[in-house]
């Protein structure tokens, strides 16, 4: 019988950032699970090197780095050899109500989730270091086009305007063969999501708010990513694909 696959990741070198922990982690993973070669970057060294040795495979290489620094991913992209995908999972967030967000804040939270992807993005492609027929996946949320949450509206907003700068890249590097994606989850069993953990009464209903009935799985969110960054997902670009449980219904 012929080993068909397209959802196979081998001959692939992926960069994920965020690699750290939740779904950087799982993301990579799963795409060594898959044949792909992991290029690996987060700021904690102890948890990065964690996930570089649940790596299946050899080659992959681990890069720490802070990029919420310009000069860490200046750094990074240096490093880094030509790639065929790359996952822009690092973020961070902050629950403040509306009358007490704090400028700092907001800088904070948009420099990781906003500012870095596109500057990483920027760099990457001025350096010509994503091959042709390469894929960029932005880890994204439902949080702010689907659904409202109270005090989430920083957060919101920065994965909302990553979900717009996705579209318009997806239209500026299809000339140079590059698909741009967004993968858009709901709550996600995660260290991000005990930051902010909700009380044992209130979680339940959030729970219950899904059709499935539970949280996601980082693997379940890296399943959808690797689809992404596959060639089976080849004439996919400008797409926010949401994985759920059917919250956003």
């Amino acid at each position: 019988m012929i080993d068909y696959n397209p959802y196979s990741l081998i001959g692939k070198r992926v960069l994920v950032t965020g690699a750290s922990s939740g779904l950087g982690r799982a993301t990579a993973i799963e795409c060594s699970r898959l044949g792909a070669t992991l290029c690996i970057t987060a700021r904690n060294a102890e948890e990065l090197n964690n996930t570089y040795n649940m790596l299946d495979g050899t080659g992959h290489i681990q890069i720490l780095g802070d990029l919420s620094k310009t000069t860490d991913i200046d750094l990074l992209v240096e490093q880094l050899p030509d790639l065929n995908g790359v996952v822009c999972n690092a973020g961070t967030t902050k629950v403040v109500m509306t009358p007490f967000i704090k400028e700092n804040d907001l800088e904070y939270v948009f420099k990781v989730n906003t500012f870095a992807p596109i500057m990483l993005t920027q760099k990457l492609v001025k350096k010509k270091k994503i091959e042709k027929n390469g894929s960029i996946v932005f880890v994204s949320s439902i949080s702010g086009t689907y659904i409202e949450s109270i005090g989430r509206t920083l957060y919101s907003a920065s994965k909302s305007a990553i979900n717009g700068f996705m579209r318009n890249a997806a239209v500026d590097l299809a000339p140079k063969g590059i698909r741009c994606n967004c993968i858009m989850p709901g709550m996600v069993q995660s260290k991000l999501m005990q930051s902010v953990k909700l009380d044992e009464e209130h979680e339940l209903n959030d729970i219950n708010s899904y059709p499935l009935k539970r949280y996601g799985k980082p693997e379940e969110i890296a399943w959808g990513v690797v689809y992404l960054l596959s060639d089976a997902a080849a004439w996919v670009t400008g797409t926010c694909l949401v994985v759920d449980g059917g919250k956003s219904l």
